[in-house]
């Protein structure tokens, strides 16, 4: 009779990461209107949640010492609250300092809120969830498992959103975990960009946290303590844009498509995890058609961890390097930022990948910044990167083995859940 309960469990587990997931985009955005006019920036600001805020500052961090540093010099100077959200969180020298840091804060009478997934975490010791707690530090583990739920453990929070007093946030890529350290003068195992952001957009980060904090405890943020009135910082343009999983919500990518769609003279990509749905394949394509430039910049085969990722990523690249899209692969560490620039004007940064997973199962927050000189700032930490790539060609696309066509294949069938 167990063993019979636990087939079925099993067998229902399995259904529901494997059965076909519901498609509300059936075919790509049409071009309809260029990225830099009006007419798009107000349809931008309209489809979304969020809406696109003037009066920010966004400062790029660049790798986990620069990140850490900031982070913690940001909960240091904690007043009120501090809410910090991440899908990675484990044991180590980070985990350390961040410990210090909390509890430090937790004493003085600061509210902290720490919201971290139950799958990211499994590397967390009970030790350390232990001293979390018995420094006065609010520890939610993100849906773990539980009967009658156990299919939304496939749906992650993969969000990286930290608030402090409501009035500073920080978001991107970074999780908690000693590889996105450098050590000496070496590169960290993961090359990462995260963000520090001042301003009215901050609240909305704020929001995202508040959704997944009332999911976990039933608790609602509100008040001064979050929620203050936030004095402009800067002259940033930007509007937060997230995906939560069990509804139509398909706004992580539809506003990828509707960027591709609006572009008219380049696109700049970079992501650790790359393998679209067909649908952004035919969007990146267009945009080709269109005659803009487009590069995309992925991890190479220095990392074997990440080996199923790769094959499922390489089936996709053959329509996208006949078009003439430029696919580099960067070897010097694990690629680890998630970006988009176009036409040099708008860039997309935060959680989210360019995978079926992200568009479909992950919960997401992607921050959408309209400027000139953010763009750019981008585009020249992306091309610094781009100098420790390598370009494929489609010779070499084409020229693969049968059997590495074959695994390319076999893990192609299983990229919406991984």
């Amino acid at each position: 009779m167990i063993l019979a309960a636990m087939v079925g469990a099993l067998l229902t587990f399995a259904t529901v990461h494997l059965m076909p997931d519901r498609r509300d985009l059936v075919a790509p955005v049409p071009h309809v209107a260029g990225l830099s006019t009006p007419e798009f920036m107000r349809t931008l600001s309209g489809t979304f949640r969020g809406e696109l805020v003037g009066g920010n500052a966004i400062d790029t961090l660049v790798n986990g010492n620069e990140i850490y540093s900031a982070m913690i010099a940001a909960i240091e100077a904690a007043q009120t609250s501090i809410n910090f959200e991440t899908y990675i969180y484990w044991s180590g020298e980070v985990a350390d300092r961040l410990l210090e840091a909390f509890a430090a804060k937790a004493r003085e009478g600061v509210e902290v809120r720490l919201l971290i997934d139950w799958f990211g975490s499994q590397r967390l010791d009970a030790a350390d969830l232990d001293a979390l707690h018995a420094a006065g530090v609010r520890v939610e583990r993100f849906r773990p498992p539980r009967l009658g739920q156990i299919g939304r453990v496939n749906n992650r929070t993969h969000r990286k959103v930290t608030v402090i007093d409501g009035r500073v946030g920080f978001i991107g890529g970074v999780g908690v975990a000693d590889e996105w350290l450098e050590v000496g003068d070496g590169p960290p195992i993961w090359r990462e960009n995260h963000y520090r952001v001042r301003g009215p957009v901050v609240a909305e980060l704020q929001s995202a946290f508040a959704e997944h904090w009332l999911e976990a405890t039933g608790e609602i943020l509100q008040g001064e303590a979050f929620y203050p009135q936030i004095a402009e910082a800067g002259e940033v343009h930007a509007q937060l844009v997230t995906y939560s999983f069990g509804g139509s919500n398909i706004d992580i990518q539809l506003a990828l498509l509707m960027s591709l769609a609006a572009a008219e003279h380049r696109v700049v990509i970079g992501t650790p995890y790359f393998s679209p749905d067909d649908i952004t394949i035919d969007q990146l394509v267009l945009a080709r058609a269109r005659g803009v430039e487009v590069d995309i910049l992925l991890p190479g085969n220095t990392f074997g961890a990440h080996f199923f990722v790769r094959h499922a990523s390489r089936y996709t690249w053959g329509d996208l390097l006949r078009a003439g899209v430029n696919i580099f692969e960067y070897d010097k560490a694990l690629y680890h930022p998630k970006l988009l620039v176009v036409d040099d004007l708008l860039v997309m940064i935060g959680s989210a990948n360019i995978n079926e997973r992200g568009f479909r199962h992950d919960q997401e927050a992607n921050l959408l910044v309209v400027d000139q000189g953010f763009a750019q700032e981008q585009l020249a930490v992306f091309h610094r990167d781009l100098a420790s790539a390598r370009l494929v060609t489609l010779d070499e696309w084409e020229g693969r083995s049968l059997a590495t066509r074959a695994q390319d294949f076999l893990w192609a069938l299983l990229r919406a859940h991984i």
